[in-house]
């Protein structure tokens, strides 16, 4: 982003922890990511009229003191659901590799299927996983869509006219595997404060692994590190947590994978994100950027172009060595481990990762089956 706005206007840059009352006093535009709490006690008596964030989350914006006080505030949904896809699919290869399982004989359970669940549920089937899907508000919309006094036109786009969602209760029933893609909500009908608390994860059998990439409070850490701790679930994957970035290390001893809240964090989703912000900030405040996106994004550590021999290798085993090719998640679970007070730095110093479209794959002695999903997944393939 540096470099777009400054012909036009004065740009400061801080991290979010400086991001203070004085320093925005003056700011007639604000973009920041999910640690600036943008509220009151930031926004009071400042000149601030419009609030991008380049994040798909906005639970870090007062949104109802915002729009009380005449503050526009938008976020980027999508910029970084591929990232979230590239995370779940690389947790789904490294669970099953290190748990001996096989793909196709699991079951996810996806709740929140907006932009970031829907890819994860394709990811999850191109992988072999039968997919369940639960979004009360979005299978109220199906319903309301198909009801037979109702015109709609998007059958395709939903799966059909037979009900694609199931209730949150058969997720918990029929699922091998929980995946987490819920905004935060704290009350009303949908709210998902502690969805799972400890109640629902009593209902969970020891057999089962549940995995949260959305908002830490979305579980319940306390009841969860219990379950774990009595083994009524088998396992748990956390890169979101309750009062992040002080962990509980009780908690992160007993998961399979800990990241500090990374899952979108791909140099692909970063400049998404940032791209948004910016043609936000540009139509509102009328400046000619409304077409500028973000370029120049680095390589990573990695080649984009490799091999795979796939002779003698089954299709989750060719999946998973292209997988983990693009990103290893054990790398940023062990640094995490290693030193918990090291999560902020692990964030802010987050190596280049590209999502797997960046990727070209030359399969050697592979079949037409594994061509075909990997370039489902995204991947580029050189034959």
């Amino acid at each position: 982003m540096r470099g777009a706005l400054e012909p036009y206007a004065d740009v400061v840059y801080l991290p979010g922890k400086e991001t203070t009352a004085e320093v925005v006093k003056d700011a007639d535009a604000l973009i920041t990511r999910t640690r600036t709490a943008c509220n009151e006690g930031l926004l009071a008596g400042s000149s601030v009229k419009v609030i991008a964030t380049a994040t798909i989350g906005f639970d870090h914006i007062d949104t109802a003191w915002c729009e009380t006080n005449g503050i526009i505030w938008k976020n980027a949904p999508g910029c970084n659901s591929w990232s979230v896809k590239q995370y779940i699919t690389a947790l789904l290869v490294t669970l099953a590799r290190n748990r001996g399982l096989r793909l196709s004989d699991l079951t996810l359970g996806v709740v929140g299927v907006g932009n970031v669940g829907s890819k994860v549920a394709e990811a999850a089937s191109i992988l072999g996983m039968k997919v369940l899907l639960n979004d009360p508000p979005r299978e109220r919309e199906w319903l309301a869509c198909h009801s037979e006094d109702t015109a709609c036109h998007s059958e395709e786009a939903e799966g059909g006219r037979r009900n694609p969602f199931v209730s949150l209760d058969e997720i918990i029933r029929r699922s091998d595997i929980i995946t987490l893609h819920v905004p935060l909500q704290k009350d009303g009908p949908d709210a998902t404060w502690h969805l799972f608390d400890e109640a629902l994860l009593a209902t969970m059998r020891p057999s089962q692994i549940l995995v949260n990439s959305s908002r830490g409070p979305v579980v319940d850490n306390k009841a969860l590190k219990a379950a774990l701790a009595d083994g009524r679930i088998a396992g748990a994957c956390l890169d979101v947590w309750e009062g992040e970035p002080e962990l509980d290390p009780e908690l992160v001893k007993l998961l399979d994978l800990s990241t500090p809240h990374i899952a979108g964090y791909s140099a692909d989703g970063k400049a998404n994100g940032t791209t948004a912000a910016v043609r936000t900030v540009a139509s509102l405040l009328g400046l000619p950027l409304t077409d500028w996106k973000a370029t120049g994004i680095p390589d990573p550590p990695q080649k984009l172009d490799f091999e795979i021999d796939a002779t003698g290798k089954t299709v989750q085993e060719v999946l998973t060595e292209a997988v983990l090719h693009t990103y290893d998640i054990s790398t940023d679970s062990d640094a995490l481990r290693a030193d918990l007070s090291a999560f902020e730095k692990l964030r802010g110093d987050y190596a280049v990762r590209r999502e797997f479209t960046s990727f070209t794959v030359r399969l050697l002695g592979g079949t037409p089956e594994m061509a075909d999903r990997l370039a489902r997944l995204g991947f580029k393939l050189c034959l």
